[in-house]
Parts: structure tokens; C-alpha cells; sequence
């Protein structure tokens, strides 16, 4: 197990959360996996989740972008409490998401995490075509990374919203 110190947080959306880590040495990855986490907090270091990484394994920094379910009163509620200098725990890196070619994502809410490390990495390489993303939210201000996502993949780049005419 790793201790994750938070070196920045903030919200991107009004209820999604990024989190900027520190990357301990030996934590490695491949774009799509998720890391298993917890709160490095009395009573929530057992509370374990899985969350995708959107980190890419160079940089020299962790990654995650979470929703935080205030209502829950749950592990996402008690990370949207958390600020620069708490910390998490990695449990473990596992996951079976992997690019396989050309072809169209769809993805709604959150469920965009794992591809954001996948097509920032194929965007690195040279390798971003041929594919789209058509990426559902309830509504504009829900997007994750909208200015990011349009950069990457241009008019591939599809949004539908379920609450706005």
C-alpha cells in the first residue's frame, strides 16, 4: 500500500473533483487502469474504491478525476472534503480496459475517466485518429474536460445532453 499526498484539488465541474498526487516510485500503469483507493483517514482507510487513473505512467505526478456523491455520506463524499496536503492510500493497480484500435467510445458522466488517459496518450504519440467519442452528460455544465477532449479529437468529438431541449 501506498500513501498518495494531495498536492492539489479542486472542482471541474460542480460536482466533479480532480486530484493532483504524489507518484510514489515503483506505482506503475497503463492508460485505461484503475487504482484501487481509500481515504487515509481514521475509520475510512478500509472504505476501498476503484477509480481510473487519467494520469499518463511518465508523468511525474497521479491523476484521478472523481465525482463526489455528497448525499451518500460514502468515500466520494469524504474526499470531496479533502484538501491540498491530505492524503489517500493506493491499494492496488488493476484493469482491463484496453485501446484496441480504431473505433467509437461512448461514454456518459464519469464513465469518460478511463478513456482521458487512453486518448491522451494516443494523442502524444500521433496516434489520435480514426476514432470518436460520443460522450453523454445531463447537461453542459456536467462535461468533464470539454476544452481538453475538443483539443484532442476535434470533430470526433460528440456531446448529448439528457436534460436540455
Amino acid at each position: 500500500m501506498n500513501k498518495l499526498k494531495i498536492l492539489n484539488t479542486h472542482y471541474i465541474t460542480h460536482n466533479v473533483k480532480r486530484f493532483v498526487l504524489e507518484k510514489p516510485n515503483g506505482v506503475t500503469y497503463t492508460p485505461g487502469q484503475s487504482a484501487l483507493i481509500s481515504v487515509n483517514q481514521p475509520g475510512w482507510e478500509d472504505q476501498v474504491r476503484p477509480f481510473s487513473f487519467t494520469s499518463l505512467q511518465h508523468w511525474d505526478h497521479l491523476e484521478f478525476i472523481i465525482k463526489i456523491y455528497d448525499d451518500h455520506k460514502g468515500v466520494t463524499s469524504q474526499m470531496g472534503k479533502l484538501n491540498t496536503g491530505d492524503e489517500l492510500l493506493l491499494h492496488s493497480v488493476y484493469g482491463t480496459i484496453q485501446y484496441k484500435g480504431p473505433g467509437i467510445f461512448i461514454a456518459g458522466g464519469t464513465g469518460i475517466t478511463p478513456f482521458i488517459a487512453i486518448f491522451r496518450a494516443l494523442f502524444e504519440s500521433g496516434n489520435l485518429r480514426n476514432l470518436a467519442l460520443l460522450y453523454s452528460n445531463k447537461t453542459k455544465e456536467d462535461i468533464i474536460l470539454h476544452d481538453e477532449l475538443t483539443k484532442l479529437l476535434g470533430p470526433a468529438y460528440r456531446n448529448v445532453f439528457t436534460q436540455e431541449g
